[in-house]
This record gives structure tokens, C-alpha cells and sequence, in this order.
């Protein structure tokens, strides 16, 4: 084959590619490769999104197939009335045909203080122990009524179970008696409200039973033992307090005794009964001694300057006066200060120091006693009035009318609140099925 012929085949092939293809090859092809979209612009895209949008869902779920569409009124109702309305139906078949009356014995009551003033002398940090503050005897009353301690005391004295199991009560709302305690405070706390107004310390107690005769009862059996409990930490205080006051008072006492036997040991020691006395004789005759001492001075000087020898007897005689006084001033003197001889005594100075002192601890341990027995007293005069009293305004009286259980308020909260539950729980449904979608 030439040149030119092979120039020749390569024209007409690429004559053949170039060639548009028919109908039928056009066909065939879009049957078996996806064709390849043209570009869209805007105006296309939201005339899309209309199409496929649908009022009757919520944004961003995804599309209800057309076959649910014609059904989806009722399907919403079948599962409002499966979820919603059939429990509240049942609830509301237990409280108007099952559900027993609970009567209500309310009963409103304070802790009060009588303390009087102790008007100077105080019984410093034990006034506390009366002057106690209103809104902790208030917490103490609502956790005693509340406590197991007092559903022992009432299940001792009047059957508390017995009471909440009887045949009155219907099968929901029955206390089982052969329960421990422990669910006896449980469902005590239950049936038994109390309230603490901050401001004026007033505690509302309510007491739920199914007959009126056990709900009075019981309202006064709490009564009658939260009296009972602020009468005991009353008189509790009160012996504390008059324990202490005695005690301080013996203390003080005996202070005063071993101050007494120091002064007693002080005298046999240094044989003085007042050493501030004895000193002050002392230094009496040493004034007068001095003053004997100059006389006789003057005297001999004017007869030392008269024409008498100084071996005379005159003179003589005033200078062995004058020599006596000085020796006796000299003893005198090493008796009252520390200038002594090292003979083992104590002078009159040392003395001084240690019966002074030992009158300041005697002052101060008579002051001490007397102030503890005036406390003394004032306690066991205090302690003689009630100071912290339970009292009762509204004493708890028979109920006519059960107010528990409210029914109609009850089924209106129950429904509300399937509704909320069953709401949420489609909406979180429908939130997890969009995001897989």
C-alpha cells in the first residue's frame, strides 16, 4: 500500500468519527450511561424545592408518602388516644370508682420563750442555753415530727399501722402491717405535712387518714408528744444550767478556802498575823527614834562647844544614848528591807510581798464567789419557770369534708403530663429518623 492510500483510509475514518450519530444509537445509549444534567440555576432550584416542600409536616423531616397522607388525622388520634388518653382513662377509673377519702385534722402551734432579763450580772455563755433562737425549736419540732423516734411512739401507743391498714382504705392506698418501721416513716411522711412560716415561726401540721375519728386522733397524739419533747430540752437547758451555775460556784468556793489556808501558812511562817501593820509600827519607832536621835544630837554638839572635856560625863553619857539609838535604828531598818544579815530568816520586806499578794487572791476569790452564788441563786430561780413552751392556737379538730384525694385536679395533671411525655418522645423520634434520612 502507497503513501497516498493510507492518507486516503485516514480521511474517510475520521470522517466516520465526526459523523452524528442517529436516533436509535441516542437511545440506546441513555438507556445503558446516565446522562449528565445540565447546569441549573436559581430560579430552578427553589421552583424544586416548592415542588417537593409539605405544609402538613414540620421543617426539616422528611416527606409522608403519598399512601399516609389520606390517613395521617387518624393516625395522630390513635396514638394520642393509645398514649395519652387511655392512662389518664385508668387513672380516672382509680380515683372515681377505688380511691377512699383521706380526711385532713390540721392543727397550728409555736414554740415560744419566757426569759426575763438578768438585768447587770448575766449568766454569760448559759443564757444561750434559754435565750434560744425561735426558728431552731421550729426545725426541731418539723424533723421529731418527721422522725422514725415518733412513729415508734405512736405505733407503741395507738397502732399507727393498724390505723393506715384498715378496710376503709383502698388497695393502692393500704399500708401493708408487716412491713418493718422503716416504710411504717415512710409512708408516715407521706400522709403528715409540715409547714414553717419564716417570718412569724408558725408550724402548720396536717394529718392524712381515711377516717376523721384517726385523722384527730393522730393530729393529737402529735401534739400532745411535740409538747412533751420541747418540755424535755426545756428542762434539759435549765439542769445544765443550774449544774454549771453550781459547779462555778463550787469552784469559786474552794478558791476562796486555799486562799484563806495561804494566809494561814503565811503567819505560822513568819510569825506575823499583819505583816502591814508591823511594818507600819516599825516605822513608826523609827520616826520617833530619829527624832530621839537629834535631840540628843543637838544636846551634845552644845555641850561639846561649852568648856566641857569631852571626857566628861555629861558628854560621855549622850554619845552612848546617841550610839544606842543608832543600833537600834540600824536593827529596826535590817528587819523591814533586804539588807539583813544571811541568816536564813525572810525580812519584814519579803513578808510585805507575799501577804500582799496573797490579799489580792483572797479579794479576788471573795468577789468570785460571791458572784457565783448570786448566779447560783438566779439560776435555780430561773430554772423554776418553763422558759421554752409548745404554744397550741388551733388544737386539731374533727374534719367533716375530705379534701384527699383531689381527683379532678389529678386527672387534669395526668393528662397534661402524658401529653408532655408523648410529645416529646415523637418529636425526638421524628429528630433521630430525619437525621438518618
Amino acid at each position: 500500500m502507497s503513501l497516498d492510500d493510507v492518507k486516503e483510509d485516514t480521511r474517510e475514518g475520521e470522517l466516520v468519527a465526526y459523523v452524528q450519530p442517529t436516533m436509535a444509537e441516542l437511545r440506546r445509549e441513555a438507556e445503558t450511561i446516565r446522562p449528565i444534567p445540565e447546569k441549573r440555576g436559581t430560579l430552578a432550584l427553589l421552583r424544586s424545592a416548592g415542588s417537593r416542600l409539605d405544609w402538613r409536616r414540620l421543617p426539616g423531616l422528611r416527606p409522608v408518602p403519598f399512601e399516609e397522607t389520606g390517613s395521617y388525622a387518624g393516625h395522630l388520634m390513635r396514638r394520642i388516644g393509645l398514649f395519652v388518653l387511655l392512662p389518664t382513662a385508668v387513672v380516672a377509673i382509680y380515683l372515681l370508682g377505688f380511691a377512699s377519702d383521706q380526711y385532713t385534722a390540721s392543727a397550728q402551734f409555736t414554740v415560744r420563750g419566757n426569759v426575763e432579763p438578768m438585768e447587770s450580772v448575766g449568766l454569760g455563755q448559759f443564757t444561750s442555753l434559754i435565750q434560744k433562737h425561735n426558728s431552731q425549736d421550729s426545725y426541731i419540732v418539723r424533723n421529731y415530727i418527721q422522725s422514725q423516734t415518733l412513729v415508734q411512739d405512736l405505733e407503741r401507743d395507738i397502732h399507727l399501722s393498724k390505723i393506715f391498714s384498715r378496710k376503709e382504705a383502698d388497695f393502692y392506698a393500704r399500708f401493708n402491717p408487716s412491713e418493718p418501721i422503716e416504710e411504717l416513716t415512710k409512708y408516715w411522711n407521706k400522709h403528715v405535712s409540715v409547714d414553717i412560716d419564716a417570718i412569724s415561726g408558725i408550724i402548720r401540721l396536717g394529718v392524712r387518714a381515711f377516717t376523721p375519728e384517726d385523722a384527730l386522733l393522730i393530729a393529737r397524739e402529735v401534739v400532745k408528744r411535740t409538747e412533751v419533747l420541747i418540755n424535755g430540752i426545756s428542762r434539759r437547758a435549765q439542769a445544765d444550767m443550774v449544774a454549771q451555775a453550781q459547779a462555778d460556784a463550787s469552784v469559786a468556793q474552794e478558791r476562796l478556802r486555799k486562799a484563806h489556808l495561804a494566809l494561814q501558812t503565811f503567819r505560822n511562817r513568819f510569825g506575823l498575823i499583819d505583816p502591814i501593820k508591823s511594818a507600819e509600827g516599825t516605822l513608826t519607832t523609827l520616826v520617833t527614834l530619829r527624832k530621839d536621835k537629834l535631840k540628843l544630837e543637838a544636846d551634845l554638839q552644845v555641850l561639846r562647844g561649852s568648856t566641857l572635856d569631852e571626857r566628861s560625863r555629861s558628854i560621855q553619857m549622850l554619845a552612848t544614848q546617841v550610839a544606842s539609838l543608832d543600833q537600834q535604828m540600824k536593827l529596826l531598818q535590817d528587819e523591814m528591807t533586804s539588807n539583813a544579815a544571811g541568816d536564813g530568816q525572810q525580812n519584814l520586806t519579803d513578808a510585805l510581798l507575799a501577804y500582799e499578794g496573797l490579799l489580792v487572791e483572797r479579794t479576788i476569790a471573795e468577789k468570785l464567789e460571791e458572784s457565783a452564788h448570786i448566779l447560783f441563786d438566779r439560776a435555780r430561780i430561773a430554772a423554776a419557770k418553763q422558759h421554752i413552751f409548745l404554744a397550741t392556737f388551733e388544737p386539731p379538730v374533727l374534719p367533716t369534708e375530705s379534701l384527699y384525694p383531689e381527683r379532678a385536679q389529678t386527672i387534669f395533671v395526668t393528662l397534661f403530663c402524658f401529653l408532655v411525655v408523648w410529645s416529646s418522645f415523637t418529636l425526638v423520634k421524628a429528630g433521630i429518623q430525619d437525621q438518618r434520612s
